[in-house]
């Protein structure tokens, strides 16, 4: 569908992830990056990486 190679992220990870999330921890990120992604470390660098991009 996608080109993109599947993530394998483990249930302890997710649910971390997930309470982070709820908590309000990653708000700051943007939604996009949440898109396509395995754990939420991964979101966090792509938030990055856009950041990046859009200042260049």
């Amino acid at each position: 569908f996608t080109g993109r190679p599947g993530r394998y992220v483990p249930v302890k990870e997710t649910v971390r992830g997930f309470r982070e999330i709820l908590e309000g921890k990653w708000d700051h990120l943007p939604e996009q990056a949440f898109y396509m992604v395995g754990g939420i470390e991964e979101a966090a660098e792509q938030a990055e990486k856009m950041e990046k991009e859009a200042a260049a």
